[in-house]
């Protein structure tokens, strides 16, 4: 999992439920600047393009990730579209989760439950990918999103995750 700012414990938290609920582990990252990481890919790309005779440049965040042997899940209370400026780089599955949409006025879980950047869905859309690569059974992510009722922002769990104060 790769996550940003204050989305940092929700995945943190998501790995935890990940290990004890469906025998997962997980790596979480610290993404300091999607943009950073987005800049410096673009410059490889560029270097390769003017300097094609010599050895590629490979982006930070694909020879970061390339001995991952799972799917990358990213988290942050930007739009999607922030983490999505990395994924042509991501050397495997990548999904993204973000705040799209239109703001609304809630507590800061249940917003997180909305938007579907809470560690339960976290852990539904890693097993989502999991799944996909027959790594885990085929109902596991079902299971976990009738699990953790992420479909029910009321059901959000309050004061488990950083940033409420």
């Amino acid at each position: 999992m790769l996550a940003s700012g204050v989305g940092l414990p929700w995945a943190l938290k998501a790995q935890q439920l990940l290990a004890n609920d469906w025998g997962v582990a997980a790596d979480v990252w610290s993404a300091t600047s999607w943009t950073e990481l987005r800049r410096d890919a673009v410059e490889c790309e560029e270097h390769n393009l003017l300097h094609p005779a010599d050895e590629p440049k490979v982006p930070y965040v694909t020879s970061a990730l390339a001995g991952t042997g799972g799917p990358v899940v990213a988290v942050s209370d930007y739009m999607r579209a922030v983490p999505d400026l990395i994924a042509r780089w991501v050397p495997t599955d990548y999904t993204s989760l973000g705040t799209d949409g239109y703001g609304m006025s809630d507590t800061r879980h249940a917003l997180r439950r909305h938007f579907h950047i809470d560690a339960e869905s976290i852990v539904v859309a890693t097993l989502r990918l999991l799944a996909r690569r027959g790594e885990v059974p085929a109902s596991a992510p079902a299971d976990a999103a009738v699990k953790y009722a992420i479909d029910d922002v009321s059901a959000a769990p309050v004061g488990e995750t950083g940033g409420d104060s």
